[in-house]
């Protein structure tokens, strides 16, 4: 088994690139594979919209994004993680998400087969459900993409208090790896709108 973890923040060690790799510990516990990138290190232009992509299977940009795109398909789970920035995901993180229209095909059916994803947030306010309605939709516009949106972890209050000093939530994280690392997982065990992980604050 495979795990890809995908950081979109431009804090490499920040909160979001632990809560990440804190997962993909805990996959690794169960022999998963991990590789993991942070979006920022990586050249990735912004989609051109022409479109050639839903015909070819590919896009014709040639970047780093070409090799992200052999990692997601090569992966049974994708974690994708980024902090809140403006309401919303980075714009690392936003260009990773335009250019995965490659994945569509003319009819706007995907091309993905059986991926699951893990969503992880991390966000300045300590009321977790500040930006709720935006994890929603990010999770939506994912599987409209042909994700199976498992989990979305929120680890809300950051500004406060770091995920280094919540040993209880980066436990939980790795315990969720675990989860997402067996053999024939079945969806129902996860949540789709907003994590228990993230903790009273």
């Amino acid at each position: 088994m495979k795990i890809l973890g995908l950081v979109g923040s431009p804090n490499i060690d920040g909160n979001t690139a632990k809560l990440v790799n804190a997962i993909l510990d805990g996959a690794a516990e169960n022999g998963a594979e991990n590789v993991i990138y942070n979006l920022d290190s990586l050249n990735i232009k912004g989609c051109d919209a022409c479109c050639r992509c839903q015909e070819s299977g590919c896009c014709l940009i040639d970047d780093d994004m070409q090799e992200l795109y052999e990692e997601i398909q090569a992966a049974d789970t994708v974690v994708l993680g980024s902090p809140v920035y403006m309401w919303q995901m980075t714009a690392q993180t936003k260009l990773l998400i335009d250019r995965l229209t490659a994945f569509l095909k003319p009819d706007f059916s995907s091309r993905l087969d059986n991926k699951k994803l893990i969503l992880v947030f991390s966000q300045g306010s300590s009321d977790r459900d500040a930006f709720k309605p935006y994890f929603e939709y990010t999770a939506g516009l994912l599987y409209y993409l042909g994700f199976d949106v498992l989990e979305t972890v929120i680890a809300a209050g950051t500004d406060k208090l770091e995920v280094s000093f919540r040993p209880s939530l980066l436990e939980k994280a790795r315990e969720l790896g675990k989860l997402v690392s067996t053999p024939n997982l079945s969806s129902p065990e996860f949540g789709r709108a907003e994590s228990s992980l993230t903790p009273s604050l």
